[in-house]
């Protein structure tokens, strides 16, 4: 039997387990500047694998309210709750209501903080939630840490969400959450649908926007508006850390509801507030996505021409309507193998495997930025076709 204290062997076990089974992961020193990236190896590749899709990290008005604020010092210090909130952390807030449409928004640490927080300070162990399948690790998370009973309906399956509404016991409120753009799939939830049945049985909706704000719908407000539904949404999540180029997370909702949030989300009150100069940012880029309908248009143009040339080749899924384009090859050892190759001819496209994805489903995940090329594109597609052809179609 092994020592109850023999903690270096489980470990040095649990490591051999991931490596065996193709799933561990290591953080690699890169230098990232736009499009591109370099690994520590020398390699210098266009990467597919950033969230940055219309670019806002690198723009000049976004770093410009970044190095405006940092006079304000490096760190808030302490939680907004503890020492205040800086003018402009408020207007920033103010600024997101306005953007999404709703009475209030709090904002969070990150987009992960902001979806364990939320959902917990709405539901309890009397309610239920009712969750897509392929929904992020953080609303998967944020549902645990709630205790509430839990439904998990198939991906976009509105007659399966339909069926547990129905059949579910108890009493106690009901909570609906889905993300609008899946980050991993590229596939949009079908937000019309969901709204019907939200009022039908009387449920509350939350949706995460982290793909999707600042890339679909007028001005960037996201897949709520639309499809002109937004009113219908209880609660609005989103993150600054793709779309926006920045970090940082956000929840808009009504007033009471936001002041609920604040009052009962562990991981706001007891998180420090984001530094002045993320704050500064975040202000910059909400203003320059609301006009950035160039970009958004440059956006889709690129990923048009990227989803065209994988269907050509066979690949590619046909849900995917967005800048996400994946690629499942279905088999880790397979994906990394193929990762690996594209970056022997210049790609970064990281391959993404369980538990990201669903077993079976390991990928590349490509998405497109805004701030890609023609020539990317076109050598990312030329890239791919090489490593398939050589290891087999999937």
């Amino acid at each position: 039997m092994r020592p109850l204290n023999d903690w270096d062997s489980w470990v040095s076990s649990r490591l051999d387990r991931l490596s065996n089974r193709g799933l561990m992961r290591r953080i690699r020193p890169a230098d990232r500047t736009g499009p591109r990236t370099v690994w520590s190896e020398g390699r210098d590749l266009v990467n597919f694998s950033s969230n940055d899709y219309l670019g806002l990290s690198q723009h000049p008005a976004v770093l410009a309210g970044a190095q405006r604020d940092l006079g304000k010092g490096a760190g808030a210090t302490a939680s907004r709750l503890m020492v205040g909130t800086d003018f402009d952390y408020q207007a920033l807030e103010n600024a997101v209501a306005f953007f999404k449409g709703t009475e209030a928004a709090l904002v969070f640490g990150s987009g992960y903080l902001a979806n364990i927080g939320a959902i917990p300070a709405l539901v309890g162990r009397d309610d239920s939630v009712f969750s897509d399948r392929l929904n992020h690790a953080s609303i998967v998370d944020g549902i645990r840490l709630s205790g509430a009973r839990v439904y998990r309906y198939r991906h976009n399956d509105t007659q399966d969400l339909e069926r547990m509404l129905r059949e579910a016991g108890g009493g106690g409120r009901r909570l609906i959450v889905t993300e609008t753009l899946f980050g991993m799939d590229g596939d949009l939830a079908p937000l019309t649908t969901i709204v019907e049945l939200k009022n039908r049985y009387g449920a509350a909706l939350m949706i995460d926007e982290a793909h999707a704000v600042g890339v679909l719908g007028p001005q960037g407000r996201g897949v709520a508006h639309l499809l002109g539904v937004d009113g219908d949404v209880d609660v609005q999540m989103g993150t600054f850390s793709k779309a926006f180029g920045s970090y940082g997370g956000y929840v808009a909702t009504k007033s009471q509801w936001a002041q609920l949030i604040l009052n009962s989300a562990r991981s706001f009150v007891y998180t420090t507030a984001l530094p002045p100069a993320v704050v500064g940012g975040v202000g910059a880029a909400l203003e320059v996505a609301m006009a950035a309908d160039y970009l958004r248009d440059r956006l889709n143009e690129l990923s048009g021409m990227f989803r065209d040339g994988l269907a050509e080749m066979g690949l590619g899924s046909p849900d995917s309507v967005a800048q996400i384009l994946p690629v499942v090859l279905g088999d880790p050892a397979k994906v990394l193998d193929a990762g690996r190759r594209l970056e022997e001819l210049g790609v970064l496209a990281v391959p993404v495997r369980p538990p990201t994805v669903p077993q079976g489903g390991a990928r590349l995940r490509f998405s497109v930025c805004a701030t890609h090329t023609e020539q990317d594109v076109a050598g990312a597609l030329d890239a791919l076709k090489t490593v398939l052809s050589g290891a087999g179609a999937p």
